[in-house]
């Protein structure tokens, strides 16, 4: 009778959401092997039979990251409306933010020093924002966009949706009496959409 496999994918995201809040609440020296075993209550070994190494742990966080942010985007349906989409792609895009705001900070900065994903990794990131790109060419080609690069397009609304989520998971957003968050970045989405319409 085979021995049962205890080193399972659920103690491995156990281990990657436990890696990523230890490295976005104390920072990367914080992230140890041993440290981050005892968190989770399981042995070193186990860490060691997961990921391989320190930098293996590293590069899993963001490609975990990716893997999540990128199945949210991908779960946005083209509804045929251009504008629309871009924005409910953004809005996707803030809801993976605050889902995981620990793992955000291993994929878009520089939160451990030296790091760098391996190819794989790094292509898997660049596909995350297929779904965004494919609306702004479709939307070009119909001639509901401006007659400009898609790419142009659609790191503007990146640039956007990150500048705005970054903003609030740090916390630089104001409270002021009445504002709904969550509306006004809508609202600033879809105007930034309607700046790019024929």
């Amino acid at each position: 009778m085979p021995r049962p496999k205890t080193h399972d994918e659920t103690l491995r995201l156990r281990l990657l959401d436990r890696a990523g809040e230890l490295l976005s609440t104390e920072g990367p020296k914080a992230l140890s092997l041993r440290k981050l075993a005892a968190e989770v209550d399981t042995s070193t070994t186990a860490v060691y039979s997961l990921f391989g190494s320190k930098p293996d742990l590293v590069n899993a966080l963001f490609v975990e990251g990716f893997r999540r942010f990128g199945a949210r985007m991908s779960a946005v349906e083209p509804s045929g409306d251009t504008v629309t989409d871009m924005v409910r792609l953004g809005l996707a895009y803030r809801e993976s933010a605050l889902a995981d705001p620990h793992l955000y900070s291993i994929m878009f900065t520089t939160a451990v020093p030296g790091f760098e994903p391996n190819r794989e990794a790094s292509e898997l990131a660049s596909a995350t924002l297929e779904p965004l790109l494919a609306t702004v060419r479709a939307g070009v080609e119909a001639g509901v966009l401006r007659d400009e690069p898609p790419e142009i397009i659609a790191v503007s609304c990146w640039g956007l949706v990150h500048g705005l989520v970054s903003l609030e998971l740090n916390g630089n957003i104001p409270e002021q009496a009445g504002l709904d968050v969550g509306e006004a970045y809508e609202t600033a989405l879809r105007a930034n959409a309607d700046g790019w319409c024929r």
